[in-house]
């Protein structure tokens, strides 16, 4: 129990501390003691509940379920970002913008970044700002050729990209999807695209969409998926993609005549990359998103409030 004058002391230090400003070391000198013991003093009076601390601030929320959400996948890095109020399009643009943020500036010991493909790709490479980083080399993770939706592919996201950064990067010609399993397997032993392939194994870093297939596919949009193919996945239990190469419930690349006719990484591959940065927005792509955590795909997660908030509530 404390005593009147104990009390007293430690009410006194915490309005001078929390409400002028004073720094330890100035108390401790006006009280005539060790700055230690103004620390000990400021601690015993949160224990007490003398000094209770609120964060007051609308980015409160979205901090807690970043750190829910980093302890329970065990991430890295977690980065809600805040769209209340925004349209569709800006949503994605805001993940953009923040996805360029922690990029640009995590790129210091990054020698090689490989990109995938997409619309969320798209909006971050459009938010890159224009910031030289001459020695990052920039590498397509995946196929890119084809005459429609040009600004998805990754050839086009990586040229763009490293006009930005004034850097260099390589081109993979060959689309992310061909007819058959025997033209993917020409195609991969010739020397310029197995040249690059072997360059996107080597990446420091990646930056990779997730697909729902069966809502709103950006591969359904541009071709690569008919209604047969939606139907296959479908009954072989796929839930998403990342990079086009189609997943299970828990995570396990699926074992699909689709998956081998895709030209890039493959998801075990895209696992061995030092750190995996995941762009995800829309709820719609929830379990798609769950089931990827759960195969310990991202490093890095940068997602949307509402689908985090979901995310926390379904499986936290």
């Amino acid at each position: 129990m404390l005593s009147w004058e104990e009390r007293r002391l430690m009410v006194k230090i915490a309005q001078l501390y929390y409400y002028e400003g004073w720094t330890q070391a100035k108390i401790a000198k006006k009280q005539n003691v060790s700055r230690p013991i103004i620390s000990k003093l400021l601690n015993n009076a949160k224990k007490e509940g003398i000094v209770e601390i609120y964060i007051k601030d609308e980015t409160l929320h979205s901090v807690e379920l970043e750190n829910a959400i980093m302890k329970k996948f065990d991430l890295k890095e977690v980065i809600v970002v805040s769209t209340a109020g925004f349209a569709p399009e800006m949503i994605k643009r805001q993940l953009g913008k923040s996805a360029a943020s922690y990029i640009a500036n995590h790129l210091t010991d990054v020698k090689s970044l490989g990109l995938s493909w997409g619309t969320t790709l798209l909006s971050f490479v459009e938010e890159y700002p224009y910031k030289y980083k001459k020695d990052t080399h920039i590498v397509p993770i995946i196929g890119g050729m084809g005459s429609e939706y040009v600004h998805l592919h990754s050839n086009q996201l990586v040229f763009h990209l490293s006009q930005k950064m004034n850097s260099s990067c390589s081109y993979l010609y060959a689309p992310a999807m061909v007819e058959s399993i025997d033209l993917k397997e020409r195609l991969v032993e010739s020397k310029d695209i197995s040249h690059v392939l072997e360059q996107a194994r080597n990446v420091d870093m990646a930056v990779v969409g997730l697909g729902n297939p069966f809502k709103s596919s950006t591969m359904e949009k541009i071709g690569y998926l008919n209604q047969k193919d939606l139907a296959s996945l479908r009954k072989a239990g796929a839930v998403g993609d990342i990079s086009s190469r189609f997943y299970d419930a828990i995570g396990k690349e699926l074992n699909h005549p689709l998956n081998d006719r895709v030209i890039g990484l493959d998801l075990n591959e895209i696992k061995q990359i030092p750190e995996v940065i995941g762009i995800v927005e829309g709820s719609y792509k929830l379990e798609s998103l769950e089931a990827a955590l759960q195969g310990k795909y991202f490093d890095v997660l940068i997602i949307d409030d509402r689908t985090a908030q979901e995310l926390v509530e379904s499986y936290i």
